[in-house]
């Protein structure tokens, strides 16, 4: 049995996050490819499963956020960027112009929904949790914005000839779900302006003790060994800025600060000198 244990967070402005973060692509490769990843990671008869055990240091209040993270994933290539439709996304076959999609906007003479690089790599490693033989309830909903799911994605746009080519770059997506309840082609279509990132995989909605050990069963699908890239299991508490990366936070607190700075000088102006 191999442990993970709990990374502790206990300066900066986030004092109080709590993070386990678990690097499993190269554990989870058997012993016998890892000589040769590609060819373990392309083999669909080789089995992806794999068991990884995590200790819990420190009692983590809930909800803990179940990211994962990718690492040397340039999300942010020119290419792979505009290699997508919005209008497509929401409206879907009545938009017919996908020239931005391609190489992935049509396949034998269909076209794809949704079409494009972005989708059709879509991240499909998958996690269950374990407290001994009890399953661990995982909460999948709600973990695209709100904005995403009523706006850029259609409720009545469905997948279409969708990872029907002979090259399958990620997950399938279900054809009789509509895109705007596809939450991890939403999450994962919302690019990453930098190679190393972390997208929200769900939520853990009760709290996880000290000294307590979970097992984490993964599906270990995707290739991220042809461009040497890496992958991560987080979990994750939060704080009143967020998660444990808090520079937004102080970003968009130090800006509205000076706002308001600016807007009361004006204001006193104003008084001093009115028209």
């Amino acid at each position: 049995m191999q442990l993970k244990f709990l990374q502790f967070r206990s300066s900066g402005a986030a004092p109080k996050v709590l993070e386990i973060v678990d690097r499993y692509d190269v554990e989870c490769v058997p012993p016998s490819f890892r000589s040769n990843k590609l060819e373990y990671i392309k083999d669909s008869s080789i089995p992806k499963n794999c068991s990884r055990y995590l200790q819990v240091n420190k009692h983590m209040k809930a909800p803990i956020y179940i990211y994962y993270q990718l690492d040397n994933y340039y999300q942010n290539h020119r290419r792979y960027v505009k290699s997508r439709s919005d209008k497509q996304l929401l409206y879907g076959l009545k938009y017919n112009y996908t020239g931005s999609c391609s190489p992935e906007d049509a396949n034998n003479g269909l076209p794809i929904v949704p079409c494009g690089l972005i989708a059709w790599s879509l991240f499909n490693d998958t996690y269950s949790f374990f407290h001994g033989a009890d399953a661990l309830k995982v909460n999948r909903k709600n973990i695209a914005w709100e904005s995403d799911r009523n706006h850029k994605f259609g409720k009545h746009v469905y997948p279409f000839n969708f990872q029907n080519g002979s090259l399958i770059g990620g997950a399938l997506l279900d054809p009789a779900i509509p895109l705007s309840d596809q939450e991890d082609l939403i999450v994962w279509m919302r690019t990453a302006a930098l190679p190393s990132f972390h997208k929200l995989y769900g939520r853990i909605e009760e709290d996880l003790h000290a000294d307590e050990i979970l097992e984490v069963k993964i599906l270990n699908n995707y290739n991220t060994y042809s461009f040497g890239g890496r992958k991560k299991l987080v979990l994750s508490t939060s704080s009143w800025l967020g998660g444990h990366n808090n520079f937004i936070g102080i970003a968009y607190i130090s800006i509205g600060s000076s706002f308001i700075f600016i807007a009361l000088v004006f204001m006193l102006l104003h008084v001093k000198n009115p028209r």
